[in-house]
């Protein structure tokens, strides 16, 4: 396959992201151009930067259509727990409806630091838990001893407030500790 060259590429690319409703991966998207994962990593800079609702995710890079903007509601949530804990804490907000977009946290050096995670379901936190262990990475909430921020979407103000029930129940809310 000819590599595909600035401009075209980022077309391709951007089309890719269009059509597919789940996250595509850094290596898939240079296969299919034929480039490297740190060109892509470039181009989905330089997409961002021209306004595109493009999020790089655990899972990949994924667009957010208009309408999948306009069908949610979002709340950000305090939360408080063990790295032991966090695959539950994932596992509830995914069981009761809702997607975790990110996890933020404030250091005391670079300030607040924001990762997307974009979990929706229970194959999505299996593959975000597997990843991290498979990386031996630590989660960002171990740089504030457990605490950290989430920001929930969800399709209604009553499903956010099942989630936020659910986690207080379980003791991962901040005001419960």
């Amino acid at each position: 396959m000819k590599k595909m060259l600035g401009e075209e590429r980022r077309l391709q690319l951007l089309i890719q992201l269009q059509k597919s409703k789940t996250p595509i991966t850094g290596t898939d998207l240079a296969k299919f151009a034929n480039v490297s994962r740190q060109v892509i990593v470039n181009d989905m800079t330089l997409l961002k930067a021209r306004n595109e609702p493009i999020i790089a995710t655990s899972q990949g890079y994924l667009y957010m259509h208009p309408d999948q903007l306009s069908q949610t509601v979002e709340r950000t949530i305090p939360c408080f727990h063990s790295s032991g804990d966090a695959k539950d804490e994932l596992l509830t907000i995914v069981d009761c409806g809702g997607t975790v977009k990110n996890v933020i946290v404030e250091h005391p050096i670079y300030g607040e630091i924001t990762a997307s995670i974009m979990v929706s379901n229970r194959h999505d936190v299996e593959r975000f838990i597997q990843r991290v262990q498979d990386t031996k990475a630590s989660y960002l909430s171990e740089l504030t001893g457990g605490t950290h921020l989430h920001v929930i979407s969800a399709p209604s103000l009553e499903t956010l407030d099942i989630i936020e029930n659910a986690l207080r129940t379980k003791g991962y809310l901040v005001n419960e500790q």
